[in-house]
């Protein structure tokens, strides 16, 4: 069950395992992280490897195991065992690392749930020097609701451990390198080869025969590790061929190819010759490397004096990412000038190959290192590295930017380093030199003591660590695809549609396939099958003749059978904007204010990305019509009916057991994401900065069919005012029906869109005000008692408190005095900072769905067996729900034991959403138990010294029930679409490189209101997933269709979700401390969605940056508007930073003198 498979092109490391093998070069063992997914099984030939199974399981945790389970690392556990096996690779190989190695060590791993921080902090407790510090050292000045002084604050504690509440690691008591393998060390080495029907596998032994095999078969493709030979399922490869493994070969090293150098060369003959590679030589076409059949390069001879290097690479993510635009730069001046010699330009990114600047360099041969030169070479690459407005990849305008930035900053390095000889450089030009560096992380999380005098074994309020962690950590947990095969069972693989709109003209079973093709319907292929799902929103299952969207199942699913399938193409409709409304409508509320000019927003998509695909099996029981269904439980709300039905079709048409588990590009392809939406908005408001109108038009993208559309429009607009007061608004929703797939339910279902609009237009008012935005959110900022524009009053309206508590944890108004200065003394780097307000809606809008179930059995031993309506998907509900009837039951968590969640046990169940499942099942669960200690009374009384134990038996022999249910619904209140709110706050900082479109998340600060939690830990690691996961909507994430509508991007290598080194360096949790709230379960309150629109903080902190470069550079004012849309990638932050007029290099500068020198324009917008 260990190694997990997420993605199938080694982009999560869901499967990482260690291999190990014996170097013969250095003479000792080493180890390998790998991803098993994509390492070729030939490869393994006189190697260990080593699954998450093999280092300890639930009886005896390896201390890497334990330290992530202990550390709360762990939440759906899916890419768990992944993690564990790249730390523990990296310990085998060195005991005891740096902080840095061991961040570094997780470049290759991806996690949707935890938000990293709990994973890096257990982990760096192997550090040399421990992370124990970070975790024990005081909290920074903060809000106390009195002193605003957590140092103040007795009750207050933090979730980390220290070193000494783990066990140590002994590296003695590893398990040792296999004997019958280390016996081979002494043996010569041996040619091995495989061979198959379309593929030959040769590792070989030594150079002679590679260099001879080369030349006989020059075709063939050399292979360390997996070298693109595996076959991405969506994008393939063919494998077929010969293959020549260079495993078995230490003498060969990994080598960098650079533009021009002078390296020895291999022949076959096994002579040495010298050959000079320059700009000519060069042409690398994508997934391609250079060999000649004859030589192979063995080492590069170092640089010469007077030679300059450097390489430049910007990508949407910085760890883990295929590059947007690379470059390699080399200038050779001659000797004791600043004259050039020789200059080398490479790009990739501008072509479809690896491409050299051969036009423009060779013409500034012999001249100075100066602004002229700057001036040519900017202007001949703009007019060289030319790409047509439909080029591949798009991001045309950002491309070509980026190739005159990557050319500038090496003009500024090169000058710094030429130093005298240029004069000195502007210091305000020298942030442009200067990459984004890891700095040492300081995590800070807080939350309230349980109160003195609760009991030890009352667990409520303690940060109790998750139920299924250690499982989850040794690899022991199952999931829907672990379960072992059923006799006779067989698999289902889905047939889409591959064109978004269009007519199915011919559907047949290819002659001579094996297995069995269902097709449900007519004879034009199929039946068109609609319902309701969970009564909450219409789908459509399968299509009749005509699909509506490129990836749509089809009413046919195959059983190990090849289709052929014909269609004729019909118009789509792809895109958004295709079904604006054509004006907004007038209001008449607005007369004599001042006005923003009517502005738009859009906000992209996301898709749900969490490490598990959709897995379902079905499997008949054979009496009376029972089919027994196992579902992944990342059921994405209603969406796992797409499966699940065509599933148990399956099964029940072939009376045998079926499973299907989609493969990454599948899942992202047909299962639909959050909604993208498009904002039209018109704002009145005073000088002062007070909002008296507001008018929103939102849109959103509902895809092929209504699934969830409506409810998720319809919380859209009930937050469209976030946490405001405003005194007329109207705002009205519309859902665009689109040939793509349906989009769904995502964590905050609608409500961070809705939100984001609301402060985006906020931000924009305060700009105009010339008022700090902070003082315009607090101004405008609703008041205990206040009715929402819903007509719904706030009680226990906490968010005033988390507000000025940020305001002082995060030290803002310092800080921000600190941006102002860092900005002014830095031309080429920009930092922002931003404080951003939440109030989220508790229930589902849909009053009935506001109902949970429990079912308790206590057995005679004093066990007790739980369960209720909630589906544990690693937010630790299952955990709470044992804290709940732990506390109500008056018993230790371990005598109870909880199954999952089962139609057999509690029926009728609401989804687990709208982050209600603790408050809805925890309150049936109190129910259930309230009502076994009502039976339970009569024999305390009896025996009041007896234990819980006694008190079950005596009912047990009196023929008394231990089993109970328990039944709860929220109270509904006319005109109240919500049960209570959800308050936070969050302070974030950012750096942004105005060149390059890059930032760095330098600092997060969030308050948070989650009453009197039932469970710390698990709650801040609430916040901390929900955050990144926002993190991810707002500034990274990015689906891309055609425009036929396919999607592009399908899976981690061209999607990127947030990885390690996303995060905030600075990332402070606190918890509202004596917040009681008396609507849930013992004063707790939800915590699952709130949190991630507080990461809409780094978005605006991104805006604010961009509106200082632009103060700065352009022939604009701080005042100016403009807009960037959601996310906010590298694309769109450079092309905001970018202004109309030329940009200035100063050189010969001297403080206090005038900027007088000769200046050159550097054109970085191709107008």
């Amino acid at each position: 069950c260990g190694t997990k498979l997420g993605c199938g092109e080694g982009g999560c490391g869901a499967c990482t395992v260690m291999i190990s093998k014996y170097d013969r070069l250095r003479n000792k063992i080493v180890h390998f992280s790998v991803n098993a997914c994509l390492t070729p099984i030939c490869s393994l030939h006189h190697v260990a490897v080593t699954t998450v199974e093999g280092i300890g399981n639930t009886k005896k945790l390896h201390p890497v195991q334990e330290r992530i389970a202990k550390s709360h690392g762990s939440q759906c556990g899916f890419c768990t065992p992944g993690i564990v096996m790249s730390m523990y690779t990296l310990l085998r190989n060195k005991p005891e690392p740096t902080v840095e190695e061991i961040e570094n060590a997780f470049q290759g791993n991806l996690c949707r749930c935890t938000g990293y921080r709990p994973i890096l902090q257990g982990f760096r407790t192997f550090a040399k020097v421990s992370g124990a510090l970070e975790w024990a050292q005081p909290a920074p000045k903060a809000g106390n609701c009195k002193k605003h002084n957590w140092e103040d604050a007795k009750d207050l504690r933090s979730t980390g451990k220290k070193n000494e509440d783990f066990k140590p690691l002994d590296p003695t008591q590893e398990p040792i390198f296999p004997p019958e393998l280390l016996r081979l060390k002494d043996t010569p080495r041996k040619t091995l080869r495989f061979e198959g029907e379309r593929v030959t596998w040769i590792q070989v032994s030594t150079m002679e025969e590679l260099l001879d095999l080369k030349a006989q078969h020059p075709d063939a493709k050399l292979v360390v590790g997996n070298t693109e030979i595996g076959k991405i399922p969506w994008r393939p490869l063919g494998i077929a061929g010969l293959f020549l493994s260079l495993f078995s070969l230490p003498e060969l090293s990994p080598l960098l190819y650079t533009h021009s150098f002078i390296g020895y060369l291999g022949t076959k003959r096994n002579t040495m010759i010298s050959v000079h590679m320059d700009s000519r030589d060069i042409g690398f076409g994508v997934r391609e490397a250079w060999f000649n059949p004859c030589p192979s390069i063995l080492r590069e001879v170092p640089c010469f004096p007077g030679e300059f290097f450097s390489a430049f690479k910007q990508a949407s993510r910085r760890e883990d990412d295929i590059a947007k635009v690379t470059s390699g730069m080399r200038v050779l001046f001659k000797p004791g000038t600043t004259e050039v010699q020789e200059l080398s330009l490479c790009f990739g990114g501008m072509a479809d190959r690896t491409v050299s600047a051969l036009k423009t360099t060779p013409k500034q041969l012999s001249k100075s290192w100066n602004e002229e030169l700057l001036q040519d070479v900017c202007a001949g690459l703009a007019e060289e590295l030319h790409l047509a407005p439909d080029a591949p990849g798009g991001m045309v305008e950002f491309r070509r930017t980026l190739t005159l930035s990557f050319f500038f900053k090496f003009y500024l390095t090169v000058l710094q380093k030429l130093g005298r000889m240029c004069g000195k450089l502007d210091p305000t030009f020298a942030s442009a030199t200067l990459l984004f560096q890891k700095d040492p992380p300081a995590n800070v999380q807080l939350f309230q003591e349980v109160p003195k005098g609760q009991s030890e074994e009352d667990m409520v309020g303690r940060p109790m660590p998750h139920l299924a962690a250690d499982m989850q950590a040794s690899g022991e947990a199952v999931y829907c695809d672990d379960i072992p095969r059923y006799e006779n069972e067989l698999s289902l693989r889905l047939v889409t549609s591959t064109r978004a709109h269009a007519k199915i003209t011919f559907l047949s079973v290819l002659e001579g396939s094996q297995g069995e093709t269902l097709a449900a319907g007519t004879k034009h292929g199929g039946t068109l099958l609609t319902g309701m799902l969970s009564l909450v929103c219409s789908a459509i299952f399968f299509i009749q003749p005509r699909p509506i969207c490129l990836g749509m199942a089809l009413p046919t699913v195959r059983v190990g059978s090849p289709l052929s399938i014909s269609s004729e193409e019909s118009d789509p409709q792809s895109c958004l904007q295709d079904n604006l409304m054509e004006t907004i409508l007038q209001s008449g509320l607005i007369r004599g204010l001042s006005l923003l000019p009517p502005g738009e927003l859009y906000i992209g998509g996301q898709e749900h990305f969490y490490l598990e695909t959709h897995c379902t099996i079905a499997v008949p029981k054979g009496e009376a019509g029972e089919m027994e269904l196992f579902v992944s439980c990342f059921s994405y709300f209603t969406r796992s009916t797409l499966i699940s039905t065509a599933v148990a079709l399956a099964a029940y048409k072939t009376g045998r057991p079926v499973r299907c588990m989609l493969d990454r590009d599948e899942d992202m392809l047909i299962t639909g994401g959050r909604h993208p939406f498009l904002a039209k908005y018109k704002v009145g408001f005073m000088k002062t900065g007070t909002i008296v109108a507001l008018e929103v038009a939102h849109f959103s993208n509902g895809g092929n069919s209504e699934d969830l559309s409506r409810s998720i429009m319809e919380r859209a607009v009930f937050h469209m005012d976030n946490a405001y007061k405003i005194p007329n608004i109207r705002g009205t929703g519309r859902i665009c029906k689109t040939n793509l797939p349906s989009n769904t339910a995502f964590r905050g279902f609608g409500g961070p869109q809705g939100m984001l609009i609301a402060e985006y237009w906020m931000s924009e008012v305060a700009v105009t005000c010339g008022l700090p935005a902070e003082e315009v959110r607090r101004k405008n900022m609703y008041k205990e008692g206040d009715l929402t524009h819903f007509n719904q009053k706030l009680e226990g309206f906490t968010l005033p408190r988390c507000w000025d508590e940020c305001i002082a944890s995060s030290q803002y108004q310092a800080r921000k005095m600190e941006v102002e200065k860092f900005n002014r003394e830095n031309c080429w780097k920009k930092r922002g900072l931003c404080i951003i307000p939440t109030k989220f809606g508790i229930s589902f809008t849909l009053s009935f769905l506001n109902q949970g179930g429990a079912l308790v059995h206590v057995y005679t031993d004093g066990s007790v067996l739980l369960t209720h309506g909630g589906t544990e998907m690693g937010q630790g509900l299952h955990t709470k729900m044992v804290q709940v009837a732990s506390r109500a039951l008056k018993i230790p968590t371990s005598k109870i034991h909880i199954t999952e969640t089962s139609t057999n046990t509690v029926p009728n169940t609401s989804p687990t959403a709208a982050s209600a499942s603790a408050d809805l099942n925890g309150q049936a669960i109190y129910e259930a138990c309230q009502t076994i200690l009502k039976r339970l009374e009569p024999f305390k009384k009896k025996n009041p010294s007896g234990s819980w134990e006694s008190w079950v038996m005596d009912a047990y022999t009196s023929a008394v029930s231990l089993s109970a249910t328990g039944f709860y619904n929220f109270e509904t209140n006319s005109g109240n679409p919500f049960h209570y709110f959800s308050y936070g706050v969050a302070c974030s900082e950012v750096e942004i490189d105005c060149l390059t479109g890059d930032h760095k998340n330098l600092r997060t600060d969030i308050v948070m209101d989650v009453g009197s939690s039932l469970n710390p830990a698990i709650d801040i690691g609430q916040v901390e997933g929900a955050f990144v996961q926002g993190l991810g909507l707002f500034t990274m994430e990015e689906l891309h269709y055609s425009p036929e509508g396919s999607l592009h991007t399908r899976g981690p290598s061209t999607y990127k979700i947030p990885a390690f080194g996303s995060i905030p360096i600075e990332f402070r949790v606190s918890l509202l401390r004596d917040c009681p709230n008396k609507r849930a379960i013992y004063a707790s309150k939800a915590v699952g969605e709130p949190p991630l629109f507080l990461a809409s903080s780094i978005f605006f902190a991104i805006k604010d940056a961009i509106r200082a470069a632009r103060a700065q550079h352009g022939d604009s004012n701080a005042k100016q508007l403009f807009q960037l849309d959601s996310p906010a990638t590298p694309e769109k932050i450079r092309n905001a930073c970018v202004d109309q007029r030329p940009h200035y290099v100063m050189t010969d500068f001297h403080p206090g003198e005038a900027h007088s020198s000769r200046t050159v324009a550097v054109i970085l917008l191709l107008l």
